[in-house]
This record gives structure tokens, sequence and C-alpha cells, in this order.
């Protein structure tokens, strides 16, 4: 991450709260039964994250929803543009078959990481629904893929960058941008 003192703050940690409070309600206006539901996370952030709205949606409901992981690293179709990280083990939790299944992730991009993730998702099965949670949508699609659930739109350039950042991983909470020009500066 860039240094701290050329970020822009986009949601503190307490707006961070509020926007995870909103999310969570609105998860659950949309799926009619919440026994249904599985979260799935795109790893790194995306993990986190589905853990985090669990926990909300437990407090909201007393409905404790089971939480999944989905690595779609070998289901890319950029990996010699992107490179290619520590895999991380897929692990769902039980069958997909008939399911609402939310895929969470932390920024949309060009929609290649949610295309790939849902190829590696139907792998397992065909859920009833997939519908998608980002905390940040930048812009810049590349797919037809818009997020159904969604914390900020925040429009940005190439050169620019989203963190979010969560205690648990990185401790501190929020979400930043980072400007690759600012970061050339002295």
């Amino acid at each position: 991450m860039s240094n701290p003192e050329k970020r822009i703050v986009i949601l503190t940690e307490e707006e961070l709260k509020k926007t995870f409070s909103r999310l969570t309600f609105e998860i659950i206006e949309k799926i009619s039964d919440l026994n249904n539901l599985l979260l799935v996370g795109i790893p790194t952030r995306g993990v986190h994250l589905a853990e985090v709205l669990r926990k909300e949606m437990f407090n909201k409901t007393s409905v404790n929803v089971k939480t999944g992981i989905i690595d779609p690293t070998f289901y890319r179709d950029d990996q010699n543009r992107v490179g290619i990280r520590l895999i991380e083990a897929t692990n769902i939790p039980t069958s997909i078959e008939k399911k609402d299944i939310v895929l969470v992730d932390d920024v949309i991009y060009t929609g290649r990481t949610i295309r790939a993730a849902m190829d590696a998702l139907l792998s397992w099965g065909r859920p009833k629904s997939i519908m998608l949670l980002v905390m940040v949508d930048r812009g810049h699609r590349e797919l037809p893929i818009q997020p159904d659930f969604c914390g900020r739109k925040v429009p940005t350039s190439k050169k620019e960058t989203i963190h979010l950042c969560l205690k648990k991983v990185d401790g501190q909470e929020g979400i930043f941008l980072d400007n690759e020009s600012l970061k050339d500066i002295s």
C-alpha cells in the first residue's frame, strides 16, 4: 500500500460499519429464506467481508448464515496479465444446489474476477441464484457484470487503486483511494 499521507479516505471506520449494516438489511430484504442463503467470499478481502456480513446478519435476525470461499484463480482468462497469487483453498460447506448465493468481493473493476468466480462456483453445482455484493464499484468494466449490492460507487482513473482495510487483517478499518501519480511525488 502507498504512503498513508497520499491516500484519500473514501469511507472512515464508522462509515464502513454503517455500510455493512445497510448492505446486510438489503440482503435480508431481497432473500426470502435466509436459511437458504450462502455467502461466498472471494479471496482475499471478500472472505473476511463475508464473515463480517454473516455476523451482522446473525445480530439482526438470529439466523446463522453459512459462509464459504471460492478461489477463482484457475478460472481466470487474464492470468498472464494479473499474475498468480498464493492460492486459497476453496471451501464450500454445503451443496449449492438450489441455494441463493451472494458472492462477496471488496472491489469490482473489470468484472473478470467475478466472471471467473462464477465459473468456479458453477463447477460445484447449480444454485437457485447468484448475486454479487461489493464494497466498491470503481467502474472500467470489460464484461457486463454489475453488483446487486454495492457499498459505494467510486469512479476512478486506471492509475488509481482502491483498498479496503479491515482491522482483523490490516490493523485499521476504512476504504482508501491511492493515486499512482501521487506516489512519484516526493
